[in-house]
């Protein structure tokens, strides 16, 4: 397994609102020691983390774990390849089989799951 330094997560779809699951994915990935990033609609702060907007240049991403819809995908596809991520996250409710498909075509391990529970259940 790889160790939590190495796992550099990129939560796609932060949010600042404490309810929403990708808020509360950042607060559980610095919790239990992983480095993330965080790319949202609205620049600000949560745990630390600065949320980004736009297309930032990020390096060294092992994960990236969505918190967006379908519909909202496509303009990030070239930007989550670019990254070169070795594991792409659909959420529940963000599961996209177009996108899934390119990703797996470059490689790239795809996995339907919650990264909350992953995280709890000691297997992110």
């Amino acid at each position: 397994m790889t160790p939590k330094s190495q796992k550099h997560t990129l939560v796609l779809g932060a949010s600042l609102n404490p309810s929403r699951y990708s808020h509360l994915c950042i607060n559980e990935l610095v919790e239990n020691g992983f480095p993330v990033s965080a790319i949202g609609l609205r620049e600000g702060l949560v745990s630390g983390v600065k949320i980004l907007k736009g297309f930032p240049n990020l390096e060294g991403i092992h994960t990236v774990t969505l918190y967006l819809g379908p519909q909202n995908q496509p303009m990030y596809y070239d930007y989550i390849f670019s990254l070169k991520p070795v594991r792409l996250i659909f959420n529940p409710g963000t599961r996209n089989e177009e996108l899934a498909e390119l990703a797996e075509n470059q490689g790239i391990k795809v996995d339907n799951k919650c990264t909350l529970l992953m995280i709890s259940g000691g297997y992110f």
